[in-house]
């Protein structure tokens, strides 16, 4: 009887092939036939699967041939990774392809990854959460041919006045910023992220009032994410509130308030 394995989903991160898990990288190395997200996945991180693996680029494939192809690879025995960029839990399309396989009766398992999000705050050094200045972070798109539900529209999530982590969108970037610009004002940072972790990597910074000219002469339409609200401001300006969890005067479980 042949032994078949679970389809393993996994994040490959933002591009650095550095910036996969452990596991994810453990997976890879194992794969008999690997499915990944085309020209969004680095080829560098293809190179963690064996030479002799069959490599499968689904960039022109719809989700009915990806779901056969991962059916049929199952169904041979085959060790099968489907390899998605960043991480699987956001814009990967994970679900419709897991509910497809469970019809088969194929099981499946999930090995996230580092979304482009973290990846850029890092390369930024920016924390996205500080105290007295933003408290949430709001992962999102903007609409475009694909509707977003009308809760969800930028206008409506900007009133929060949270950071706002923008991805599939800088290709909208005039309507972002028209539906931004009343709820944070002219002057809140923006920075457009290009290509995160990847060797041409470029982070544009600037403002609302003036990030529209400085992205369309850098030519960048496409795989940048937007982040905008006030805590991208303390790269220039000094950090005033600390957080407690270090404050001397603080006490917790672990340590005792300094008199």
């Amino acid at each position: 009887m042949t032994e078949r394995h679970p389809v393993i989903f996994v994040g490959a991160g933002p591009g650095d092939p550095e910036l996969i898990t452990v596991k994810g990288m453990k997976v890879l190395s194992q794969a008999e036939v690997l499915l990944y997200a085309g020209s969004l996945v680095s080829p560098a991180v293809l190179a963690w699967a064996p030479p002799e693996a069959e490599m499968v680029d689904t960039a022109p494939l719809a989700l009915e041939e990806i779901v056969a192809r991962l059916t049929a690879a199952h169904r041979a025995g085959k060790h099968v990774v489907r390899l998605h960029s960043g991480d699987t839990s956001l814009f990967s399309a994970l679900q419709e392809q897991v509910a497809l396989l469970e019809r088969e009766g194929i099981p499946s398992r999930v090995i996230p990854g580092v979304t482009a999000a973290s990846a850029a705050a890092a390369a930024l050094v920016q924390e996205l959460t500080l105290p007295e200045v933003a408290q949430t972070v709001i992962l999102t798109r903007a609409e475009g041919r694909t509707p977003v539900p009308p809760r969800e529209n930028l206008r409506s999530l900007a009133g929060h006045g949270a950071t706002l982590v923008i991805y599939l969108s800088v290709q909208l970037l005039d309507r972002v910023v028209e539906q931004l610009a009343d709820a944070y004002g002219p002057e809140t940072p923006v920075v457009v992220a290009y290509r995160v972790s990847w060797p041409d990597e470029r982070f544009i910074r600037s403002t609302l009032a003036d990030i529209i000219p400085k992205v369309r002469a850098a030519g960048i339409t496409r795989q940048a994410l937007i982040l905008i609200g006030p805590a991208l401001a303390t790269s220039k300006d000094r950090l005033q509130v600390c957080s407690r969890l270090y404050d001397k005067t603080f006490a917790h479980g672990y340590r005792d308030a300094a008199d």
